[in-house]
C-alpha cells in the first residue's frame, strides 16, 4: 500500500534523517513528534502544580483504558465491540504483568507451564520463581532448527500444540517470536488451551500495533504489551488486559488509586478494603505519570487515525516482499511468508559469513538491524521503504 495518503503522513511524523535506513523497530520506535510534544506539555504541566486538582489523577487513565481496548478489538472480524476497557491495567513493564498473571495462575506442585524457546526473559522470569515457588513444571518448546528457514515455523507450531496436555497450566508467549518474527497460531494455540483449562498470557511487545490481533477470536486471558515499540510511546511503561480468570486476583502493590472512594481527596483517610471495578488494581502505583500517560495516549491517537497494525502490516509486506526474495536467492534462511510476520522477521546468515564484516558493512550504509540469537532480525515501519531494504540488500550482498 502507498503510506503517502496518511495523515498526518509518516514522512512528516519522525525525526529520521536522510539517509538514515532505522529497520529496527523492534528494538525502540523513534518518538513521533507529536508524541515526543505531549510528553513536554507533561513536564511543563508538573511546573504549574496550583492549576491541577485531584480530577487531574484520574482523567488521563480514564481516557487510556478505552484508547487500548479499541485497539485490542481493531482487528476482530465480525465483532465489532472493544474488550472492557475497565479490565486494563496500566504498568510500568511487561514482566511486571507477567509477575501479575504467575501470581494469580493457582499454580499446584505437578502443573505444567508452556514457553518457547529463547523467549524474551519478561515473559520468562516470573514463571520461572512461579515454578520454583509452587512446584509446577516449566515446560520449553523448541523450534525444529535455530535459524529461521522454511517450514520452521509451521512445525514449531505444531510442537507447542503437542506440548499443551491435561496437566498443562499456563501458556504463555506473543503473537510472534520476538527474535525472528515467527508467527505463532494463537487461535488454535487458545483453543487447546481452553480445552485442557489451560490459561493463555500473550505478550504483545512485538505484535500489537502492527499485526492485526483477532482478540475475539483468540479469547485470551491476559495480553501485555511494552509501549516503546510498535506501539510508538514511550520507555518504562505498559499495559494490560486481564480477562475474567483473574477477576478477585491479588495485585502486587496495594495502592490508595485502586481502592473505591479514592477521587475523594479529602475522604482518603476513610481506608477502604474494596478496588474499583475490574482490572485497575492491577494499576502500577503513582500510575497517574502526567508525563508518560499522555504520551501513550497521543501515540494510540496516531495509530488509530492511519488505520492501525493492518495498515503497518500491509505498508512493511510491501516494502520488505522485495528483499525477501532477493534473501532467498542469495541463500540466506527466511521462513515462508504466511509463517512469520512482516514488521518483524530474521534472515539466517550461512556460517561462512563473518559477523565482524557484516556489522562492518551495515555500518557504512547507515544501515540498522538487531542480531537476536541466531537471527538478523529486520522490523521496518510506516516510516520505512523500499531504498531502506534496498541498502540493507546491498550490505550483506558486499559479504557473501
Amino acid at each position: 500500500m502507498d503510506r503517502d495518503h496518511l495523515k498526518p503522513n509518516p514522512k512528516d511524523v519522525f525525526q529520521i534523517p536522510a539517509g538514515e535506513h532505522y529497520l529496527n523497530c523492534a528494538f525502540m520506535a523513534p518518538l513521533p513528534r507529536s508524541v515526543e510534544e505531549a510528553g513536554i506539555r507533561g513536564i511543563r504541566r508538573k511546573s504549574t502544580p496550583w492549576e491541577m486538582g485531584p480530577a487531574d489523577f484520574f482523567s488521563d487513565a480514564d481516557a487510556l483504558r478505552p484508547a487500548f481496548s479499541r485497539l485490542l478489538g481493531a482487528d476482530s472480524v465480525g465483532e465489532n465491540t472493544p474488550p472492557d476497557p475497565e479490565r486494563v491495567a496500566i504498568l510500568p513493564s511487561v514482566s511486571y504483568g507477567v509477575a501479575i498473571c504467575a501470581r494469580n495462575a493457582g499454580l499446584s506442585p505437578g502443573d505444567r507451564i508452556v514457553l518457547v524457546r529463547d523467549q524474551f526473559p519478561g515473559n520468562v522470569y516470573g514463571w520461572m520463581r512461579a515454578a520454583e515457588e509452587s512446584g509446577a513444571h516449566l515446560h520449553i518448546v523448541d523450534p525444529p532448527q535455530p535459524a529461521p528457514g522454511p517450514g520452521r515455523g509451521a512445525i514449531w507450531n505444531e510442537r507447542i500444540l503437542e506440548a499443551i496436555h491435561p496437566q498443562t497450566r499456563v501458556v504463555a508467549l506473543g503473537h510472534i517470536h520476538w527474535a525472528d518474527g515467527t508467527r505463532f497460531d494463537l487461535e488454535t494455540i487458545a483453543a487447546r488451551a481452553r480445552e485442557v483449562g489451560a490459561l493463555l498470557v500473550v505478550d504483545g511487545t512485538q505484535s500489537l500495533g502492527a499485526l492485526p490481533f483477532p482478540f475475539h477470536a483468540i479469547r485470551p486471558d491476559a495480553v501485555i504489551t511494552a509501549t516503546y515499540k510498535w506501539l510508538l510511546g514511550p520507555y518504562s511503561a505498559a499495559l494490560g488486559w486481564f480477562g475474567p480468570a483473574f477477576d478477585g486476583g491479588k495485585p502486587l502493590e496495594e495502592t490508595w488509586i485502586a481502592r473505591r472512594g479514592s477521587r475523594d481527596f479529602g475522604g482518603l483517610v476513610h481506608y477502604r478494603s474494596e478496588y474499583d471495578p475490574g482490572a485497575v488494581r492491577f494499576d502500577v502505583g503513582q500510575r497517574s505519570n502526567f508525563i508518560l500517560l499522555p504520551m501513550i495516549l497521543e501515540a494510540l491517537t496516531l495509530l488509530e487515525g492511519w488505520g492501525g497494525a493492518a495498515t503497518v502490516q500491509d505498508h512493511t509486506r510491501m516494502i520488505t516482499t522485495p528483499f525477501a526474495q532477493w534473501a532467498r536467492d542469495a541463500g540466506l534462511g527466511l521462513d515462508d511468508p504466511g509463517a512469520r510476520a512482516h514488521h518483524l522477521f530474521g534472515v539466517g546468515l550461512p556460517t561462512s559469513v563473518d559477523r565482524s564484516r557484516v556489522a562492518e558493512a551495515l555500518a557504512a550504509r547507515r544501515v540498522t538491524v538487531s542480531v537476536r540469537g541466531e537471527a538478523l532480525r529486520i522490523s521496518p515501519h510506516l516510516y520505512s521503504d523500499a531504498s531502506d531494504l534496498e541498502a540493507l540488500a546491498e550490505a550483506l550482498a558486499s559479504v557473501l
